[in-house]
């Protein structure tokens, strides 16, 4: 029986939506197109789409599974699940889908070179595996910063042995301008903040002082001229105006290595009043998908990138404000009997990379649901956790709610929980397909949440993903 009218009506509305970039409405009228009749493929390919535009990539990878079920020979729904599996770095399972598409459709080109990138990922993947040693050496071996020359024709400031606020002005105004540091000054900004976070416990304890105040951003995602949006309306770290931004400063927008300098520039002049938790983008695999890696050496060199890499596994995992807001990038744990102690003691510095499990691929990838109780990642990496185990998490640490980001917010930010666990995401106009808000928490003395909401800005003609090594990512 072919579907009704009204099911076929919804859709309409849903293509609708999506072409209008309302990836969450599309996904509401195609799940309604999916209620009045469960049997059309393209209902749930078109879905599989809309939730690859919000990175829910597990609910995808499931919505395509059930449009091939339907129709074994549905070659966009094999392409659809490729892409999303691309994206959680499961490039082996994406490369069996790219091959089904080009033995469905043997004159598709788009087919046949994504299918050879997908292969020259499996095999750069397993290339690494093979040479991986247990304890690599340091990037920063070796390196001589002193004896770095910086040539007469170098037309910036200079920087000595110490940060200084006219260095970070010029860098400012050098990167809206389109030019880059000089190298050494790039090594001695990751070097020097290095040592620094790598002294920092894996949860920052701080407070919030008389006549100072914290602003907590979220995810900025490489999108510099929206970061310097948020500065323009919230004001300039000093040392009386704290902030902390809460992971995911690189990958997708393509001013990446100038959002980490710029913030490694301002932890260097602010030790104890700026601060960095790290994020699930902060990590190597990411990094080689997601464009970080490639801007590194496009602009720089592979050994900016290595330094990088070294240093964002220095990176806190947490940050508890005025004990009584746990910060952290992804969100709670798949075991009620954590507590902050067991995030205290958590070496974080016995293990570069998340992994697949434990508390550090936790902290840094999971997210919240409605329903009561945990539930499997829509993202397809990491678990969701519900308003009860928020709950139970806060009255045993005796705080007032977790601050997350992680996840695009339509409106910049959310409350849910019971007003137990907020979303800040700072990246308006997510990768410039996105409708959404961005956001910035303030937060007094008093430990009240002041939420502010932003626009995003022009910037340069330079598309998101521009450095990511491979055209695949421009599907996501």
């Amino acid at each position: 029986m072919p579907p009704s009218e009204g099911a076929l009506e919804l859709k309409q509305k849903g293509n609708k939506a999506f072409s209008g970039h309302e990836w969450l409405n599309a996904i509401d009228f195609y799940s309604k197109a999916i209620d009045a009749y469960d049997q059309d493929p393209s209902f749930y390919c078109n879905r599989a789409q809309a939730n690859i535009k919000l990175e829910q990539y597990g609910y995808a990878i499931a919505d395509a599974a059930k449009a091939i079920e339907l129709d074994s020979k549905y070659a966009k729904a094999y392409y659809r699940r490729a892409v999303a599996n691309t994206a959680i770095l499961n490039s082996r399972e994406a490369l069996k889908d790219f091959k089904a598409v080009v033995k469905l459709e043997p004159a598709n080109k788009d087919a046949k070179l994504k299918f050879a990138e997908c292969e020259k990922i499996v095999k750069r993947v397993e290339f690494l595996r093979a040479i991986e040693v247990g304890e690599p050496p340091s990037a920063f071996e070796g390196l001589d910063i002193e004896s770095m020359a910086v040539e007469t024709n170098y037309d910036g400031a200079e920087l000595g042995k110490h940060m200084t606020q006219e260095f970070i002005d010029d860098m400012i105004a050098r990167f809206k301008d389109g030019k880059k540091l000089h190298r050494k000054y790039v090594y001695q900004i990751i070097a020097a903040v290095r040592k620094i976070v790598y002294d920092e416990p894996t949860m920052v304890e701080m407070d919030i002082q008389r006549g100072h105040h914290l602003t907590v951003c979220g995810d900025t995602h490489g999108q510099f001229f929206d970061l310097m949006e948020l500065f323009k309306l919230n004001g300039f770290p000093t040392e009386s105006h704290y902030y902390l931004f809460n992971g995911d400063f690189v990958d997708r927008g393509s001013w990446s290595t100038e959002i980490a300098l710029l913030l490694y520039a301002y932890k260097w002049l602010h030790p104890k009043s700026f601060f960095l938790n790290r994020g699930n983008h902060e990590t190597d695999d990411m990094n080689r998908v997601y464009g970080f890696e490639g801007e590194c050496k496009a602009k720089y060199t592979e050994r900016v990138f290595k330094l990088f890499s070294e240093s964002f596994s220095a990176l806190p995992l947490a940050t508890l404000i005025g004990k009584k807001y746990f910060t952290l990038h992804g969100g709670l744990f798949s075991d009620d009997k954590i507590t902050l102690d067991d995030v205290r003691k958590l070496n974080r510095h016995q293990q570069r990379q998340p992994g697949q499990q434990g508390l550090m691929m936790e902290m840094l990838w999971t997210d919240p649901q409605t329903m009561p109780g945990r539930g499997p990642s829509k993202r397809g990496v990491g678990l969701q956790f519900g308003p009860d185990v928020t709950k139970r998490f806060c009255e045993t640490n005796g705080l007032e709610a977790v601050i997350r980001s992680h996840e695009v917010r339509m409106g910049g930010y959310e409350v849910e929980h019971d007003g137990r666990c907020v979303t800040v995401f700072s990246a308006p106009k997510y990768c410039d397909s996105t409708e959404n808000k961005g956001a910035y928490i303030n937060i007094g003395p008093e430990l009240k949440l002041d939420f502010k909401v932003f626009d995003a800005v022009p910037h340069p003609d330079i598309k998101p993903m521009a450095y990511a090594q491979n055209s695949l990512m421009s599907m996501m």
